[in-house]
């Protein structure tokens, strides 16, 4: 595979003109290599970026973040950043987006078209974009130069400033702050908190774009519950939370933060297009008995009604709630609750509710699995939320009938308001696509291909998760980015495996260590698995037994024996379809998935030949004869993902019990098991060695059809290229790429055919997905969490669209580090 030269500049990056026309094209004619043949020299240059619209309304103002650690530049950057849609210098802010008192990124605003792709350049600024309108604020104003008289504030002038602790004397109507609290506002609403016991949220409607908080209650405190030229308050907050305040749910009723020992507020961002406050409560006693204290994040952006809420508190809480004020007269609304976990979804009020009898409509949005339940009591209409790692985050939202006319509204009815929460539901569940690629990664990515080079990004990226979150996977530890407890699952082993392959190739006493810190924390002393449940009958927690079967070879421990025994012992009564397929869970019936022949099949057989004197190697061609007999399509040679024996499931087609999609990674597990497994088969079986053989040579020229041609990766759904929200998925392109080096490696597949084919994905992989940082360390980008069916998972084309991209994952991380330690063998032996 011929290497274009890499430019003598790290920065030497920008595309032609016609690159960087914004068009209505699809994704998949704009899959062009990320690196353009002809690389012309700007210093400056940081990025170029893609953005595509997955939905079938047009996106208006959408913001994107992107932090300095993805677009490769140094921690606490200080130059100003430029964004550049063709020749337009589009205005762009830089935030703290952590609100932790460092810069850490850029946010701007785009549209984008139905069926569109935007593609925009960044670089380094020599001056801000002209014409730059202030589209958001957030602000605190207290007294000065007056005094204290019991609880009441007499005299003085307002002040903004940008943190304020509140005195011991501040209560509701003691005339210290200006509107009584914090505010916040984009070009179409403001918020406003009351910063005492009550923790009220208000809302100051608009009949204006411009920014309106400077002059709110600045001629008579209370002035503003008039209507002005600038809007009014509209909301009556009485004894409610007001719209979308937070706070505790005692089993009966809502408990607001009241009980607290100290208020503490700061402006964290008050700009263009971006604004954000903090509130710190110290010492809040929801109920008695427990005290906690609690900061929550609130921020804006420009062109959206919605503000984002960041609440964590320092303690357990069994819940929190976030909830909107119950008025008479008013309807109430409430989203889909039948979808996967990472979609959102919401509950709402429409009716004429505002102060001046108009139609107002609030609502609280979250993810499906964040809400335990929808509930009310006198004054408030609930969600009440599960705590993550002491975290809720949620969005809340007022649409007034009155508010100023815009592109974006005004919203007037109630059907009007539903779609509306239709929409932002879907933005926030399927944020626009993304094809960030950097001058700081192009410049390593576009080396020559080699063996040392494969093994390098293998070791950088087993380097790099090292130091984010490699050893949190070990038991009492915390998964990062699926929020939980870390537990014995297949991800677990995965990544190991991973680190061990590394291990063998290029030994490092880190890699070993790191295996053994985290794989020896789930067994014990007498063989027990911490956090393993044999009854649930689970097939993904087979899988993490691999490598502790290699443990057990190499230290003949007996509590590891004693343990992949028990995981034996589960798959000899694991519940099973008629023809011999295990189910892929006790809680799936009836169910098989192509995840599943990965999660426990090359455990099976590498079990039988470890401790049986004569491995049954039928059991374990058994589940592939299934899985190839059901699931795959005759037509395409493409395997669907799950079948449903039953034909109940609402994801299974009433006839052949099948799944309607070819979802990339389901085929990369049925890939990566048949490669794996055949190191187990003996060779005197010849028969069964055969068949798994024959699978092998009839999928190979199936998946190398569906890769992509100007990227050599492959999409979400395979047989989808450039439909409505597709995109190119990395974990399933580095199982691919797995699959061919390995095979190719095991001489399971002709060198003459399939190398080139090899090579293209893996040079993919770093194109396409590899992000390279400023402190050395990489990422590789674009990878679905999960995609499973039932629980609210459809199996409908919106739902793979609808699942979390993610950087990261261990289901991607760990066949890339796997893929490259393949590629290393590969490239070695032709050098």
């Amino acid at each position: 595979m011929s290497k274009r030269t890499p430019s003598l500049s790290a920065l030497a990056f920008a595309l032609t003109a016609a690159t960087l026309t914004a068009c209505g094209e699809k994704t998949a004619e704009s899959a062009a290599k990320k690196a353009p043949a002809a690389v012309a020299e700007k210093p400056g240059a940081i990025a170029t970026l893609e953005l595509s619209n997955p939905s079938d309304f047009p996106r208006l103002d959408e913001a994107v973040y992107l932090s300095f650690y993805e677009l490769g530049l140094k921690h606490g950057f200080a130059s100003p950043i430029a964004v550049w849609n063709q020749s337009q210098q589009i205005p762009v802010q830089t935030i703290d987006k952590n609100a932790d008192g460092e810069k850490d990124g850029i946010l701007f605003t785009v549209d984008v078209a139905v069926d569109e792709t935007v593609k925009l350049r960044i670089a380094e600024a020599d001056a801000a974009a002209e014409n730059t309108a202030k589209r958001t604020q957030a602000e605190i104003s207290r007294k000065v130069g007056g005094e204290w008289k019991e609880r009441e504030y007499l005299g003085g002038s307002f002040e903004n400033v940008s943190v304020l602790d509140v005195p011991k004397e501040h209560t509701d109507h003691s005339w210290y702050i200006r509107y009584e609290g914090p505010g916040i506002e984009s070009d179409l609403v403001g918020y406003r908190v009351y910063l005492d016991w009550r923790n009220g949220f208000d809302i100051f409607g608009k009949s204006t774009q411009q920014p309106v908080l400077q002059n709110v209650g600045q001629d008579g405190f209370d002035s503003y519950h008039e209507p002005a030229d600038w809007g009014m308050d509209i909301l009556k907050v009485g004894s409610a939370v007001g719209v979308g305040g937070y706070g505790f749910w005692d089993g009966e009723k809502v408990i607001r933060v009241s009980d607290v020992q100290d208020w503490r507020a700061e402006i964290t961002e008050n700009g263009d297009l971006y604004s954000a406050f903090k509130i710190d409560y110290l010492g809040w006693k929801p109920v008695e008995g427990v005290q906690t204290d609690l900061s929550a994040q609130l921020s804006m952006h420009a062109g959206s009604r919605l503000v984002e809420v960041n609440a964590k508190t320092s303690s357990e809480l069994d819940n929190m709630i976030a909830g909107i004020v119950n008025h008479p007269g008013t309807e109430l609304i409430v989203g889909d609750t039948d979808i996967t976990g990472h979609a959102y979804t919401y509950i709402g009020t429409y009716g004429p509710q505002s102060l001046d009898g108009a139609n107002l409509g609030m609502a609280v949005l979250a993810k499906r699995k964040a809400i335990d339940e929808f509930t009310k009591d006198e004054h408030n209409q609930v969600a009440i939320l599960k705590p993550a790692d002491k975290e809720i985050q949620y969005y809340f939202v007022a649409a007034w009938a009155n508010e100023v006319e815009s592109r974006h509204g005004p919203i007037t009815t109630k059907a009007e308001f539903e779609t509306y929460l239709k929409q932002e539901a879907e933005k926030l569940t399927m944020p626009l696509r993304q094809r960030l690629t950097t001058a700081a990664s192009l410049a390593e990515t576009q080396q020559p291909l080699t063996a040392e080079a494969a093994l390098t990004w293998s070791k950088r990226l087993a380097d790099s998760e090292l130091k984010r979150k490699t050893l949190d996977y070990r038991f009492g530890g915390f998964d990062h980015i699926r929020k939980r407890p870390s537990y014995f699952e297949y991800t677990t082993g995965m990544v190991m495996q991973a680190y061990d392959e590394l291990n063998q190739v290029a030994p490092e006493a880190r890699y070993a260590d790191a295996v053994q810190t985290v794989m020896g924390s789930f067994v014990n002393e007498d063989g027990s698995i911490n956090g393993y449940v044999q009854s649930k009958y689970n097939i993904d927690s087979i899988r993490a037994g691999t490598m502790l079967l290699r443990m057990y070879e190499r230290n003949r421990d007996e509590s590891y024996k004693k343990a992949v025994d028990t995981l034996f012992e589960q798959l000899e009564h694991h519940p099973r379809t008629s023809a011999g397929a295990f189910w892929h869970k006790k809680i799936y019936p009836h169910q098989v998935w192509l995840d599943g022949v990965y999660m426990g099949i090359p455990f099976l057989a590498q079990y039988e030949q470890m401790m049986h004197e004569e491995p049954n190697v039928d059991e374990v061609l058994a589940e592939f004869k299934v899985v190839r007999d059901k699931l795959r399509d005759p037509d395409t040679g493409l395997y669907y993902h799950a079948w449903d024996e039953a034909r109940e499931q609402v994801w299974a087609d009433k006839e052949t019990g099948l799944s309607a999609y070819h979802w990339g990674r389901g085929m990369g597990w049925l890939a990566m098991a048949l490669v794996d497994v055949l190191d187990y088969i003996p060779e005197e079986n010849t028969e069964q060695r055969q068949y798994l053989l024959d699978m092998i040579a009839e999928i190979a020229p199936v998946i190398e059809k569906y890769q992509d041609p100007a990227t050599g990766t492959w999409w979400q759904i395979m047989d989808k290229p450039g439909a409505r929200g597709n995109y190119l998925e990395s974990s399933a392109s580095t199982m691919y790429t797995y699959f061919f080096a390995k095979a190719l490696n095991q001489g399971y597949l002709p060198e003459d055919r399939y190398l080139e084919t090899a090579k293209k994905a893996y040079q993919g992989l770093l194109d396409e997905f590899v992000q390279v940082h400023a402190d050395g360390t990489i990422t590789v980008t674009d990878m679905c969490q999960v995609a499973g069916l039932g629980y609210g998972r459809d199996g409908s084309y919106k739902y793979y669209m609808s699942e979390p991209i993610y950087d990261d994952d261990p289901k991607g991380t760990a066949p890339f580090i796997t893929s490259g330690v393949e590629m290393y063998k590969l490239l070695k032996s032709k050098s």
